[in-house]
């Protein structure tokens, strides 16, 4: 039977789009939730709503290590060293997991100030181009994907590995889909289905942009469904894309490359882009085998066709299990 029964209090800090869902979909659980968050307005809204919010970092940490909590970083990648080194000055034992879009930026962090018996990568693949606790909702995560880091599994000490299965608890206790990746292949991953969808959105917007106002009046679904990810605030852009800058641009080059093809091919006499067009229809065909039928929710795809592996962590070959899991792209449940 798979467990979702938390063995601590989960602390947030930062109440955004992802981190305030979370607040709201972990305390709709009646899960023990309290968090902070660095705007004054923001964490009177999510007092006045009803939840357990404070404006004090340190007395919030310091609640957290008394409690034995677990500590969840919910805010964009440049707040995360300040983060880690508040964390180790006021809650030195608390377990630490992240919500960030990256994960060996974040990782080299908490390696460099040995924290890694202590961490436990997280990523929610979900939320809209809107930001703060305003936006922030219940049911964000709802079958969205979640991925959970485990380069630190091979050896790893007891108190490791309860951290980790609290990590994979929380994130099924919010009804998303525990994905296992190591940092290196989440970032190669979601620089191709992520962070360069933020830059060509961003270009498409600029284009239609420059052909001004009939340009605009006659642009439709295709262009706003294109663009949807360029209302996301540049700054968290500039974030995602630039620390991750290592992943991206090999995949930019492709992307260039294949658009260099396609302008040559309609550059000439008779222009024809019918590979583009072909191989861009098939790609988008195995999508939708793989991910099924999709709904009108703030969680970006319903998957219905995830493999699922059961796992017991901590146990003889679970490392195995968790590799087997990100070759397929697969979920995990724990007993």
């Amino acid at each position: 039977m798979t467990s979702t029964n938390l063995s601590r209090p989960i602390c947030i800090l930062g109440l955004g789009l992802i981190g305030g869902s979370l607040m709201r979909d972990l305390a709709a659980r009646e899960v023990h939730v309290y968090g902070y968050n660095r705007s004054v307005d923001a964490a009177r809204a999510a007092h006045d709503a009803g939840f357990d919010v404070s404006i004090d970092l340190t007395a919030t940490l310091q609640r957290a290590e008394s409690d034995g909590a677990m500590i969840v970083m919910a805010t964009p990648m440049p707040a995360i060293p300040v983060l880690l080194d508040a964390i180790i000055e006021h809650a030195p034992s608390c377990g630490i997991t992240d919500v960030v879009s990256v994960k060996a930026a974040v990782y080299s962090l908490v390696k460099e100030r040995d924290l890694q018996d202590r961490y436990v990568g997280g990523h929610p693949m979900a939320g809209t181009a809107e930001s703060g606790w305003e936006a922030s909702r219940t049911g964000m995560f709802t079958r969205a994907a979640w991925v959970i880091t485990y380069d630190h599994a091979p050896g790893a000490s007891l108190r490791w590995v309860a951290l980790w299965t609290d990590v994979v608890r929380m994130i099924l206790a919010v009804g998303a889909d525990a994905i296992p990746a190591r940092v290196d292949r989440h970032d190669a991953a979601v620089a191709r289905i992520s962070h360069l969808v933020h830059v060509f959105a961003e270009t498409l917007a600029i284009v239609g942009d420059n052909g001004g106002a009939l340009a605009q009046s006659l642009a439709a679904g295709s262009f706003r469904d294109s663009t949807r990810v360029a209302g996301t605030h540049p700054s968290l852009v500039q974030a995602m894309c630039e620390t991750n800058a290592a992943a991206v641009v090999p995949v930019l080059d492709e992307a260039l490359e294949l658009l260099h093809d396609a302008r040559a091919s309609l550059v000439q006499d008779n222009p024809d882009i019918s590979a583009l067009a072909e191989a861009g229809y098939s790609a988008h065909v195995r999508f939708d085998a793989r991910h099924g039928a999709r709904g009108e929710s703030v969680s970006p795809v319903k998957i219905t066709s995830r493999p699922l592996l059961r796992l017991s962590p901590g146990t003889p070959g679970w490392v195995g299990q968790l590799e087997q899991a990100e070759a397929l792209g697969g979920r995990i449940e724990i007993f």
